[in-house]
């Protein structure tokens, strides 16, 4: 009896479907500091060899996390640790040193790669080389702290690029490496140039095997756009550009529009930390996006004859003022990374753990991730907006953010979407309450089926002097007498949202603030706003490809 019962349970449990095998998170982890130096001469090259490090002992694990400086672009890497700790049990043990750090983790690694500080782009091939071969990249200057630690030399790259362009560098690289790294996924370290770089997003980039480069898209680097062109089309459709454009090189908006030409995604940015880490806690059970919205998907609502202004925050939740004081005193929306729910999960849970009734979130950018929807190529369009839509409905996002800055320069420029790329959007996103479009102000308007597009009519810099930002915007008050008018206000990250309520209060009314579900409610009740979409007759302040 014994035996024919131990018979049926191996039956039963053969009979199971089979999964991959997943490996429980470990619930102790190693956790570093870094300071705010990221000089060439100075404290770079101990970060890349960590950063580097990083991305290999989080391969199969998440052993090592990074706490950043108060002044980094991405202000959460210390609420996020203190999350791991709450929600997901970790125990952070603290590394102080590199020394230390290689003590603990240089059993990941298998080897060193030497680059060449001045020769800057070797860095970047290092990154690539030590994807592949599993080892830390090193200056001259840390070889020995890498050999003290049982580390042998992979490659050395010192004199192998002297005196070759960037262009020359990534093709020698091209040739010897693209072939066995990632198809889906191609690492930009760009940002920073002079005196620093701040590879921060590098950890990722070597975990995934990607190549490295920091090719520029400006058409009068010939070159560099030319092979550029050649690793985007040889990526996967639907791939992934992580990082961002060469600050000094190109432009945002030229790299923007040569991926979305391709039909790629962008996920920015070159200082964005811990994916390799991040990416291997779920959510926790049980939990659900629930967003604070503030009016039924179906309901209606009648506007009045006054001024309803909406705030958004679009930069990346992670870079603006989310740990701020002032978060809460007023209806702020703000953009969240969709993508992160494939490779960040606990990032936006905290976000939606630690937000306020006040904040609300919504999708974009673009797509499912940073796009410029005018240069999307037609076959490309569906899939990558049914990706935008899961994306959404796993969130609970009801209004979808659209930017494309192709025909603008910053700021300045024409930031309007063309009748063709407004069509497209309504047909892929049947279920939305309504659209906002822009970065700086556009005159792209519409309303369909009681879905409005609003552009944005006013951009904050954090720089302007508020005094001045309250002028601004009652200037535009009296400008569009008739009402109801809708000001839908683009609050640029780093803007403080005290001082936003100070501006509010110096406005002429009347006027009224409302979160963003309410605003495109209203807007659709009256729509005093013409629509409008870019005309071929518009002037163009950037030639595109």
């Amino acid at each position: 009896m014994k035996k024919l019962l131990s018979i049926l349970i191996l039956a039963a449990v053969a009979a199971l479907p089979l999964r991959a095998s997943v490996a429980a998170p470990a619930r102790e982890s190693y956790v570093m500091h870094f300071d705010s130096d990221w000089k060439i001469v100075s404290g770079l090259p101990e970060k890349a060899m960590l950063i580097g490090l990083q991305g290999l002992a989080n391969r199969t694990a998440p052993r090592l996390y990074i706490v950043h400086a108060a002044d980094f672009p991405w202000e959460i890497t210390g609420p996020l640790k203190d999350f791991y700790e709450r929600k997901h049990g970790v125990h952070f043990t603290e590394l102080k040193t590199a020394d230390e750090a290689l003590a603990h983790l240089a059993q990941y690694a298998k080897g060193y790669i030497v680059w060449d500080p001045a020769v800057m782009p070797t860095m970047n091939v290092a990154y690539t080389i030590a994807g592949l071969e599993d080892g830390i990249i090193v200056t001259p200057a840390l070889i020995p702290l890498a050999e003290r630690h049982g580390l042998k030399l992979i490659d050395d790259l010192r004199g192998r690029y002297d005196d070759k362009t960037d262009a020359q560098i990534y093709t020698d690289a091209k040739a010897r490496y693209w072939a066995r790294c990632s198809h889906d996924k191609l690492m930009l370290l760009g940002g920073h140039r002079g005196d620093i770089r701040i590879p921060g997003i590098a950890d990722w980039g070597v975990r995934e095997k990607m190549f490295f480069h920091d090719l520029s898209a400006n058409p009068i680097h010939a070159d560099e756009l030319a092979l550029e062109k050649q690793f985007f089309s040889e990526l996967n459709p639907g791939g992934t550009i992580f990082g961002w454009h060469v600050y000094g090189k190109d432009t945002e908006e030229q790299h923007t529009t040569l991926i979305s030409t391709y039909g790629l995604k962008m996920e920015g940015l070159q200082s964005l930390p811990n994916l390799s880490y991040n990416c291997q806690f779920t959510f926790t059970p049980g939990f659900k996006f629930t967003n604070n919205h503030n009016v039924a998907r179906d309901a209606k609502l009648t506007a009045q004859g006054k001024v309803y202004i909406s705030f958004v925050q679009s930069d990346g939740i992670g870079i603006g003022v989310w740990t701020k004081p002032g978060r809460g005193r007023i209806p702020l929306a703000w953009g969240a990374i969709m993508g992160w729910v494939k490779f960040s999960p606990a990032a936006l849970e905290y976000f939606h753990e630690s937000a306020t009734p006040m904040d609300y979130f919504i999708g974009g950018l673009s797509g499912p991730s940073y796009m410029y929807p005018n240069h999307i190529p037609a076959n490309r369009f569906g899939l990558l907006m049914k990706e935008a839509n899961d994306l959404m409905a796993a969130l609970d996002e009801r209004i979808f953010e659209i930017m494309d800055n192709s025909a603008a320069d910053g700021n300045v420029g024409n930031a309007d979407l063309t009748k063709e790329t407004v069509d497209r959007y309504y047909a892929a996103f049947p279920n939305v309450m309504g659209f906002i479009n822009g970065y700086g102000p556009a005159r792209t308007r519409d309303l369909r089926d009681s879905r409005p597009l609003i552009s944005y009519d006013y951009y904050i810099d954090p720089r302007r002097p508020r005094e001045e930002v309250t002028a601004d915007m009652n200037e535009l008050i009296a400008l569009n007498p008739k009402r109801p008018y809708f000001l839908l206000v683009h609050v640029r990250e780093s803007n403080d949202v005290n001082s936003l309520v100070g501006v509010i209060k110096q406005l002429q009314g009347p006027v009224e603030v409302v979160p963003l579900d309410v605003f495109m409610k209203y807007a659709a009740d009256k729509k005093t706003y013409t629509t409008r979409y870019q005309l071929p007759t518009d002037p163009k302040h950037f030639k595109g490809y």
